[in-house]
């Protein structure tokens, strides 16, 4: 196990290296790729790299054909490059931001719809009871002060 900031280092810097080794690959079926994060074990053997492909389903499917056949030659140039004693395996994902930002724009929006309606219905209404919540003392007049000292004399 690693120490995790070293962890995060390498992760970044196997996102760094796929990214640049990606526009090497002499593949037609490699679309527009663009690589979003990558992911290291603590142990250092394992990377998962996302990525996001510019494209309908049919290029992102070829995309992904041509960097799971690519991936021995990032796999042993990433190595070399990270100067680990073992080269850490990589395993591509599809990032599906744009379906994220789209379902975050629809939750968006419809909070926003809601507060319409909240505004809607609160316009021109009145809080219910006093202004000033809150009791403030009051002074003692000199028949309060009568009654306070008569219970006082009961008790």
């Amino acid at each position: 196990m690693s120490d995790p900031a070293k962890t995060r280092r390498h992760a970044e810097r196997v996102r760094e290296l796929v990214a640049s080794l990606v526009r090497e690959i002499k593949d037609p079926r490699l679309g527009m790729v663009t690589v979003t994060d990558a992911r290291i074990t603590g142990d250092l053997r394992e990377a998962t790299v996302f990525y996001t492909v510019l494209g309908d389903a049919t290029e992102q499917a070829s995309t992904a054909a041509a960097l799971e056949s690519a991936k021995g030659m990032l796999r042993t140039r990433v190595g070399h490059a990270l100067g680990l004693r073992h080269s850490p395996s990589l395993a591509f994902k599809a990032d599906n931001v744009l379906d994220n930002v789209k379902e975050i724009d629809d939750l968006l929006a419809a909070a926003r719809h809601r507060d319409e309606e909240v505004h809607r219905l609160a316009a021109g209404k009145e809080y219910a009871g006093d202004p000033d919540p809150y009791k403030a003392e009051e002074p003692e007049d000199e028949d309060e002060a009568e009654r306070v000292g008569a219970r006082e004399d009961l008790g």
